[in-house]
């Protein structure tokens, strides 16, 4: 459903940390990308049969915000919720708690563009809409 929270668990590794002792800012997108693709693989969804049915989920724009450092051993909570969606594009907002106290280290919204396998923008599948939860699409009526 578009309004339903995924969520997704990491353990901070020691070689995602960076000289200071916390989780290097590029790493997040790393956690952010293994959230989206729990998402799609819970949701039936798997790259590789977007894949085989012609479709590629393209990163178009990633906006985040730092707000407080992960540092090792901490336990990572990932959250995922649809934020918005057109025809062709969907914008997944992300957060990430630090599972202990629940703070929010890090926001991101996430949008990204279905193609086809040759890069051209395409609709949506109807599956992959159905799934997300999106509502059903008015269908104009000819006079």
């Amino acid at each position: 459903m578009i309004s339903d929270i995924f969520e997704s668990t990491h353990k901070v590794r020691a070689y995602e940390c960076d000289f200071y002792g916390h989780v290097n800012n590029a790493i997040y997108l790393n956690y952010l990308e293994f959230a989206r693709m729990e998402v799609l693989e819970t949701l039936g969804l798997s790259l590789r049969k977007l894949k085989e049915q012609g479709v590629a989920l393209v990163i178009h724009r990633i906006d985040i915000s730092y707000k407080f450092p992960a540092v090792l051993d901490d336990i990572l909570q990932i959250r995922t919720t649809v934020k918005s969606h057109t025809n062709t594009i969907c914008t997944f907002r992300q957060e990430i708690f630090r599972a202990a106290d629940e703070k929010l280290l890090a926001a991101a919204d996430v949008t990204w563009v279905c193609t086809n396998l040759a890069g051209r923008p395409i609709r949506i599948p109807q599956n992959m809409r159905d799934a997300l939860g999106f509502p059903p699409r008015e269908v104009k009526s000819k006079k």
